[in-house]
């Protein structure tokens, strides 16, 4: 069938969108979230609506759904699902004969989620929109209307006890976040299996649509948190005042200063400067301090493997901005002597993909 075609392509897609999405979020706080692979349980219930000849009302069913679900990365996700409960036919429009049979389709599902893929990943974000696209096996059994009706109708496909067809199935699922671990989900699928599904021969496949409700439940921890590492500020020493006669110096030789070199690196998706590379932003200072007339280039960059270039030139916008407000604010560097500017992941200093998110700081 098709649909198992489409089964590939989702996973070779699924396969890019992974690799190319961000997994780490950094709050207004400084806060820094980093996505976490985890398990889910998806518990819902709705109704059924089948293709038939009849009224639209009369071919309703409930319906229930679970399934327990991986998330691997902000974007991709697969879950083992069982849908099932009641199925219903149609026979003859004019007359609305109906009949119902029982069936219980498990099956594999892949999730894309879209919102994660287009807008970035947010573990705070209210409101997500997934798509997906799966397949399995529906089993019915109980078709003891059918088989009574098949005296005063033709069926052509007519079947008793058990039968067991192939199904495709693609839908939306809309979720609220209630909170960490719990979701509020509403999803509606569409499913395809052959002819012989409702008994009848109608030359084309047979479907049915289902709209449910539920919860969805993290089964683990969707994220860990990195605090903002706060560096207080050191306690001037006091100065001592000393008199001291007025020596007369020789006019002292010039001296060749050389330049220094200092790369201050940011881990993914990051803007926040940690102690361990603080330390090179005060080894600037203590040049800059030591050569009164030296002056420093700031350049941030982001690294091209992963994002895109709105989001990196935002990093490395960022980037440089907080090194060079540590120079000014916290270190006292008068502004005219700091040369601030980005590259975004056009320029790429480094080989190796990961040393890209990085400013680096020339003073001479």
């Amino acid at each position: 069938m098709k649909f198992v075609k489409y089964l590939f392509v989702s996973l070779f897609l699924a396969v890019g969108m992974t690799a190319n999405a961000q997994a780490t979020y950094t709050a207004a706080d400084g806060t820094e979230y980093q996505f976490k692979k985890h398990a889910f349980l998806n518990l819902e219930g709705g109704v059924q609506e089948t293709l038939g000849e009849a009224k639209f009302s009369d071919l309703l069913s409930p319906n229930v759904q679970l399934g327990l679900g991986y998330q691997f990365s902000p974007v991709f996700g697969m879950r083992l699902q069982a849908n099932g409960w009641q199925s219903k036919g149609g026979f003859n429009k004019e007359a609305n004969v109906t009949y119902k049979y029982k069936y219980v389709a498990p099956g594999l599902d892949f999730m894309f989620n879209l919102s994660n893929l287009f807008c970035g990943w947010n573990p705070k974000r209210v409101f997500n929109l997934t798509a997906f696209l799966g397949g399995g096996a529906n089993i019915g059994f109980e078709n003891d209307e059918a088989n009574d009706l098949s005296k005063q109708f033709d069926f052509r496909y007519l079947w008793d006890g058990n039968q067991i067809l192939p199904f495709g199935r693609g839908g939306l699922e809309a979720s609220f976040r209630l909170s960490d671990a719990v979701r509020f989900i509403i999803e509606a699928n569409a499913n395809i299996t052959t002819d012989k599904y409702n008994s009848k021969k109608a030359d084309n496949p047979d479907w049915y649509f289902n709209a449910l409700a539920g919860f969805r439940i993290n089964l683990g921890k969707g994220y860990t948190k990195v605090e903002p590492v706060i560096v207080p500020e050191p306690e001037p020493e006091p100065v001592k005042v000393v008199e001291e006669k007025p020596v007369v110096k020789p006019e002292p030789k010039p001296v060749k200063v050389e330049p220094m070199r200092r790369d201050v690196f940011f881990t993914i998706n990051s803007t926040v400067v940690v102690e361990t590379e603080e330390a090179k932003v005060r080894d600037i200072v203590d040049y800059l301090n030591k050569y009164p007339k030296a002056k420093v280039n700031v350049t941030g960059y982001a690294d091209a493997g992963t994002g895109n270039d709105r989001i990196n030139d935002r990093l490395a916008a960022g980037r440089a901005d907080v090194v060079y407000k540590l120079l000014t604010e916290k270190y006292n560097i008068p502004a005219d002597r700091i040369t601030k500017d980005s590259k975004g992941a056009r320029v790429q200093p480094f080989a190796e993909n990961d040393l890209n998110r990085v400013t680096i700081c020339i003073a001479e």
